[in-house]
């Protein structure tokens, strides 16, 4: 019997800057991201059904922001997710403990914890089509 899908994907990458403007304007004219306030989106396709749309965000962050756990980290991956709940409950089992409260948003529940060296995780669990509608401007339906 196989085991359920923990990891499903990157859905983002985080990093503190001095100044997170200049560095997504850097990024937008130098490498074409195109990221916005909140950052760029990549659209992509689910190998198993590729009619389903996911998305990856990369983002800057203030470099005095608290997001990324005490640790003064410089970076924060984020993590998609099938089943946020199920895979919280199988890390606790594994002694891994959830930091903070799951937060729940239009485009899906994020979670955090923490490797063994005190780096953030978050966690994903997408709700893909409510993200595209968000990014693409349209209203959730």
């Amino acid at each position: 019997m196989s085991q359920p899908k923990r990891v499903t994907g990157i859905g983002g990458i985080f990093f503190k800057c001095q100044d997170p403007t200049a560095q997504r304007e850097w990024y937008n004219r130098h490498l074409g991201l195109n990221a916005e306030q909140y950052g760029a989106t990549f659209e992509w396709r689910h190998a198993d059904m590729p009619q389903k749309k996911g998305y990856t965000l990369w983002s800057t962050f203030k470099a005095d922001t608290s997001y990324f756990g005490p640790n003064g980290k410089e970076f924060m991956v984020n993590f998609r997710v099938e089943d946020l709940e199920r895979l919280l409950a199988q890390l606790k089992e594994e002694g891994i403990e959830q930091v903070g409260e799951t937060q729940v948003h239009e485009y899906g529940k994020f979670a955090h914890i923490t490797d063994p060296e005190g780096n953030r995780i978050e966690l994903w669990e997408a709700y893909d089509e409510e993200y595209g509608d968000m990014v693409n401007g349209e209203e959730n339906k």
